[in-house]
């Protein structure tokens, strides 16, 4: 994609046809690209892209479908910005902004969007979600169409439960166990981009949604910042943030600790949950070295630890006798759990006249750890087992383009890593008849050691065809491998969408996606059931089938279009029909979710997204609605009632996750040194009852927030005082209420909170 963009004066800037050569050309690429571009992207909650001609919009004037114009206010600001960053080239201050530009621009070309539907958020619509960067990444997500809130800090895209592929600066992050630990911390996006419906060839395997997150590099780093976040349920989280560049080098760190009383969802609908404090410190590191101004080194390392208590609901009832244990009470319980995750990645990447490519090289380690209450967990449970679930995860990516014709651009790579999950259990049970009453009152300890290995393997080739001016044809096929303990398949999968920009206001797409879905390297096997036989931890049957890989057919088709008066809006329409279709439940007080699938599934529905800018006012509002059927569990068949098999065997049931209606909306006005808004949350059809046969009521949240900057305060850069008011009207509303297929316990949202955080820029 070729850089251009407008001065300040509104005079085309060269276009620039081939690959920055030297630091002044470079140079002169900021200084025509990056306004224009940097106020698009801070000014659009969400971003529709069709497809990758940005760089023709912006030569022909305009900015491409879906981005929103820039005010006459921007305008102004543009301009100085304009100036000031030509003052800087000619002293030399914007080399390693230019450079690292330039390169972005480069990786983008490998893997485009191309006829996916994309929602984009950059900082400055991040900075208007609840809590702005000391929100929870899901909070983010959820800004976005066709997203839907689950408990536990899960997200669900377009009727799916899980699936969603990482993503940070282009190189996939390995999947992590399923807890409910956010080890991404927003703090750390520069840009964040949902893509979805049928995606082009180079990604694979967990195909419901891409996570890109474009991660704050030195350069994007304006100031060295200090914050302070606090507020009701005793919230207490410092964090940090430095960058910069120093020649060849540039680097960015950032790291929080995060101690709060609401760690996980309050299982009762009073305002304190009882035993729910979480200690939470994450801390990610970016180096990059430039041995050229067509080839780099950078280094992404992260780090999370997280302590959670798991909450307590007063007045259970006690099912077991426990010899010399005296009264007890359940709001005493005290199970505990604590999740880590550790990953690296490092990427090379090397920019051309006509070929670019990365390659990358990753590791990760993730675990997760449940204490339990050893006799207050028999009493009130029959049960109280210790966890030990880990993963290990090592891979390499190579992705690449190559711009065979002015009318060709053929992209290709390969994607190989291998997983190592370790389960060790010590479970405590109590001996039961067939008719499963307690036979003594002395505990028994069964240990279990087991462990699965996955590996998971593709490739792609793939063309993007100019068919006609303004029509463009992106096909291509992958070949994808699942190679397990406990399962051996592959699959070619075809892909095509056409994409057609009838105007420069109106583009529409349509796709057809074959995707591979593995599950992942979670398995318990029928030699671990039976050491349960007869004892409070026996399942009623011990169909331990595996999980198979997901096989799908999906559709979709939309528009976007753009408006004079500066309101952009999409629509997007979609259909998945699938075989051995996958599916997570929680199915113990330990929050490790475990997979499983249904043999037939299908999955459909439509969604809205709207945004409107004028000067300093930014309003956004999206819909979404889903529909979902599956029938026949044909694996992990053990953790399943007799009866509700049964029921599902012959009756196609809805999937517990199926957010039928969703919507988010919010409006923000900016003015000098301030900045409010007022942000809605909606959601109703989650599932629950005997087979999902029953609906969770709706929710309709409203938060609200104020921030002002103060400038010139010596020695100080920059100074920022934030409040933050969530829930505003202190809605009762429950997520969960303990039942339905894979639902352990109940979860009530959040009540009113406050919040006051304080920026310190140096």
């Amino acid at each position: 994609m070729d850089l251009v963009s407008y001065n300040a004066n509104g005079k085309s800037c060269p276009i620039l046809p081939r690959a920055v050569k030297s630091v002044p050309y470079a140079a002169l690429a900021l200084w025509c690209a990056l306004p224009v571009a940097q106020s698009y992207a801070e000014t659009l909650p969400a971003l529709h892209v069709g497809h990758s001609k940005t760089s023709e919009h912006l030569k022909a004037g305009t900015p491409p479908p879906g981005v929103l114009p820039v005010s006459e206010q921007h305008k102004t600001a543009q301009a100085k910005h304009t100036q000031q960053q030509r003052m800087d080239v000619a002293t030399g201050k914007t080399e390693a902004v230019t450079v690292h530009a330039a390169f972005n621009s480069a990786r983008a070309r490998i893997a485009p969007n191309l006829g996916a539907v994309a929602y984009r958020m950059g900082q400055a619509q991040i900075n208007t979600t609840p809590g702005g960067e000391n929100a929870a990444f899901n909070q983010v997500l959820l800004r976005m169409p066709g997203v839907v809130m689950d408990s536990f800090g899960e997200e669900h895209v377009r009727g799916e439960h899980g699936g969603l592929t990482y993503r940070i600066n282009g190189v996939l992050l390995p999947e992590g166990l399923n807890g409910f630990g956010q080890e991404l911390d927003t703090r750390i996006i520069d840009s964040v981009t949902l893509m979805t419906g049928t995606l082009p060839a180079q990604f694979g395997f967990r195909t419901a949604g891409i996570v890109d997150v474009t991660a704050k590099s030195g350069s994007s780093l304006k100031n060295r910042e200090i914050s302070l976040y606090g507020g009701s349920y005793n919230s207490f989280n410092p964090s940090f943030q430095v960058g910069g560049s120093k020649g060849q080098w540039e680097y960015f760190v950032s790291g929080s600790f995060n101690r709060n009383n609401i760690g996980i969802e309050n299982p009762t609908p009073a305002f304190r949950a009882t035993h729910d404090v979480t200690e939470q410190g994450k801390a990610f590191g970016y180096a990059s070295y430039h041995f050229d101004d067509t080839s780099r080194l950078s280094l992404l390392t992260s780090v999370s630890d997280a302590n959670f208590e798991i909450p307590n609901a007063a007045g259970l009832p006690k099912l077991y006798a426990i010899q010399n244990v005296a009264d007890v009470h359940s709001q005493d319980v005290n199970d505990r759990q604590n999740e880590q995750n550790y990953y690296v990645v490092l990427s090379y990447q090397k920019t051309g006249n006509r070929l670019n490519y990365q390659i990358s090289p990753y590791f990760r380690y993730g675990g997760i750890h449940y204490t339990p209450d050893p006799v207050r967990d028999m009493v009130f449970q029959g049960v109280a087992e210790k966890e030990n679930n880990t993963f290990t995860t090592g891979g390499l990516q190579f992705d690449a383009s190559y711009e065979a014709l002015k009318t060709h651009t053929i992209r290709f790579g390969v994607l190989g890593q291998y997983t190592s999950e370790k389960l060790w259990t010590r479970t405590d049970v109590l001996p039961v008849d067939e008719a499963g009453f307690q036979t003594s009152s002395h505990p028994t300890s069964i240990q279990d050691n087991s462990g699965n290995w996955a590996a998971e393997a593709g490739a792609y080739l793939q063309d993007e065809w100019k068919l006609l001016k303004g029509v463009t044809l992106n096909y291509g096929v992958r070949y994808d491998r699942f190679e397990a303990s406990f399962d051996h398949e592959g699959q070619a999968s075809p892909r095509a969408n056409l994409v057609w920009e009838v105007d420069r206001s109106t583009t529409v797409h349509f796709g057809y996606s074959r995707y591979f879905a593995p599950p992942t390297a979670q398995y318990i096997g029928q030699s671990t059931l039976l050491k349960f036989a007869g004892t409070t931890n026996s399942p009623e049957n011990f169909n331990a089938t595996a999980t198979k890989v997901e096989r799908s057919n999906y559709f979709d088709i939309g528009l976007s279009h753009r408006f004079a008066q500066g309101l952009s809006i999409t629509v997007d329409g979609f259909y998945k029909q699938a075989r051995n279709l996958g599916d997570l439940g929680q199915f113990g007080r330990a929050v490790i979710l475990t997979p499983f699938s249904y043999r037939t599934g299908k999955v459909y529905g439509a969604e809205f997204g709207g945004n409107y800018h004028y000067k300093g006012l930014t309003v956004f509002g999206n819909f979404s609605f889903v529909n979902t059927a599956a029938k026949d569990v044909n694996s992990a068949q053990y953790q399943f009632p007799a009866d509700e098999l049964a029921y599902i065997r012959t009756h196609a049931i809805k999937l517990d996750h199926e957010g039928e209606f969703t919507s988010s909306a919010g409006a923000s006005y900016g003015w000098t040194g301030n900045k409010a808004y007022v942000d809605f949350l909606y959601g109703y059809g989650l599932r629950s009852g005997f087979a999902n046969t029953e609906k969770q009521p709706s929710y309709h949240i409203i938060n609200i927030g104020y921030e002002h900057t103060f400038k010139n305060i010596r020695p100080l850069k920059g100074l920022k005082l934030r409040v933050d008011v969530m829930n505003l009207f202190d809605e009762r509303y429950q997520i969960r209420n303990g039942s339905g297929l894979g639902v352990f316990m109940s979860q009530y949202g959040q009540r009113r909170a406050g919040y006051l955080t304080a920026v310190i820029q140096f």
